[in-house]
């Protein structure tokens, strides 16, 4: 089945791993095969992985665009995931927590991704946005 990414002009997306800069003009590509594709902003560098959630998105991210690699990401997926979930009392998000470790199991980085959003959404419910206070402080 056939991806269709629609970009505005200037915008940045990664296929497996590699930046990619849209032109001066809407474009609207297609991809035919398997291939790691991430707008840019569903992207996050390394040092904005600064919660729990994040630091999961993140090596779940790098398994995706570089499924080659994705073993050797999976230590530090698995240290990761074993510090949120020794936080995390609610039964709804243990349960998205064990799908997530599952997706990555079965290789389904994206699916991974999907539910790490979700895990990103409930810190954030419960933290507040930790990650815009954390680059208002770095401004500052």
């Amino acid at each position: 089945m056939a991806f269709k990414l629609s970009l505005d002009p200037g915008e940045k997306f990664a296929v497996n791993g590699a930046v990619i800069v849209n032109g001066d003009k809407h474009a609207v590509l297609t991809v035919d095969n398997q291939a790691g594709v991430l707008r840019d902003s569903d992207v996050i560098r390394e040092d904005e992985a600064r919660t729990p959630a994040t630091r999961l998105y993140f090596v779940c991210m790098l398994s995706y665009l570089d499924a080659d690699a994705a073993d050797s990401h999976y230590p530090r997926f698995s240290e990761h995931m074993d510090a949120f979930m020794d936080v995390v009392e609610n039964p709804r998000v243990r349960l998205i927590c064990a799908q997530v470790s599952l997706a990555m199991m079965n290789r389904e980085y994206y699916r991974a991704l999907t539910g790490c959003r979700e895990l990103i959404a409930y810190e954030t419910l419960i933290l507040g946005d930790i990650n815009a206070e954390l680059r208002l402080q770095s401004r500052a």
